[in-house]
């Protein structure tokens, strides 16, 4: 072999092996800005992290690989297990709106839900508190709606599930990170174990007009094809896991514990067999997901549904109005009884 060629490979070999080290230490480097305690010494900890990491990357580079690996190892080891020890709780100070998770009560076909959201927002830092406790009878379930609210690009959005009763009422759950008291959402600290995990039941005009008219988001309704039984058992779904949340706090995962993998899991559960599709982590696209497996309108295209589903204007209009559900609905089409499947949301 050729002096160059073992040169060249002899250098591959060691990128490869900074690599091994530095992607675990650059989370590691994460893992203690988002958790280590705060203030100067939180900035100490992470340099110190960082001195080491160059420590062993030096070790490497001065061809000593056994020991910068050994090294590396077993301070990477120790770091794990304080990772593993780091436990969701709900005993925190918490921002506002998320101050109270949604729990429900059922008897028979009655479920009363208690701290149900319905703030009157006038900004995003001044509105009036309420929390109520609203009931529902699952006899007169008989819609099921997915709202879409964009605010950074079509990839990414928030996703609400609202349920529509024969008597006009309409709860709207909302998977929602549970922030602390003051704090601002970080997509990257969702992976930290930064925030809780808190699932809101909500009136719509809190909900939706709190993205459309204060935050400016825009928002898109649409009518899910879902059989009344599987209605019934979403609902029940989103009770359950609120209650157990409540008991068994979880943290906010950016990737694999947010407001549409949450719900997916829980229509695996409902219906079986549901496809993977990257439209899953992009949230924007999930409209495309749902009307490809079939839970959407099939008598429109999936833009002719957009078209009549975008609802920022209508929300904006309506504004506080106690019509506020039935006027962002106006135009939509509804989806009978009568054309409901039967059986479960099929795969297609």
């Amino acid at each position: 072999m050729a002096a160059g060629t073992a040169s060249i490979l002899r250098f591959t070999a060691m990128l490869l092996a900074t690599l091994l080290l530095g992607m675990p230490a650059a989370w590691a480097g994460l893992a203690l800005w988002y958790q280590a305690p705060g203030g100067q010494l939180k900035g100490a900890i992470v340099l110190l992290w960082s001195a080491f990491t160059l420590g062993v990357l030096l070790t490497l580079w001065q061809g000593r690989a056994g020991l910068a690996f050994l090294i590396f190892a077993l301070a990477f080891g120790v770091l794990l297990l304080w990772w593993r020890s780091i436990a969701p709780t709900n005993e925190r100070l918490w921002a506002d709106d998320v101050a109270k998770i949604t729990n429900g009560t059922i008897d028979g076909n009655r479920v009363t839900l208690q701290n149900v959201r319905n703030f009157d927002w006038r900004s995003d830092s001044d509105y009036t508190q309420r929390w109520e406790t609203r009931s529902y009878d699952l006899d007169k379930l008989n819609s099921v709606d997915m709202i879409m609210s964009y605010w950074d690009g079509w990839a990414i959005a928030h996703m609400l599930i609202s349920f529509g009763f024969d008597d006009g009422q309409h709860v709207a759950f909302s998977v929602e990170v549970r922030r602390r008291k003051n704090a601002i959402y970080s997509e990257l600290g969702g992976f930290f174990k930064r925030d809780g995990l808190s699932i809101i039941a909500a009136d719509e005009r809190d909900v939706i007009r709190v993205r459309t008219n204060i935050r400016g988001e825009d928002d898109y309704l649409y009518r899910i094809r879902m059989p009344l039984q599987a209605m019934r058992s979403l609902f029940l779904g989103y009770v359950e896991q609120a209650d157990r949340l409540v008991d068994t706090p979880r943290f906010y995962n950016t990737l694999t514990v947010n407001c549409t993998m949450l719900v997916y899991h829980m229509m695996k559960r409902i219906v079986g067999y549901l496809p993977w599709s990257y439209r899953l982590l992009f949230t924007g696209y999930l409209p495309a997901y749902v009307y490809r497996v079939g839970g959407l309108d099939q008598r429109f295209t999936l833009e002719e549904l957009r078209t009549l589903g975008r609802i920022t204007d209508r929300a904006r209009q309506s504004d506080r109005s106690d019509s506020f559900s039935a006027d962002i609905r106006k135009g939509i089409p509804v989806i009978e009884p009568a054309d409901l499947p039967a059986g479960a949301v099929s795969a297609q």
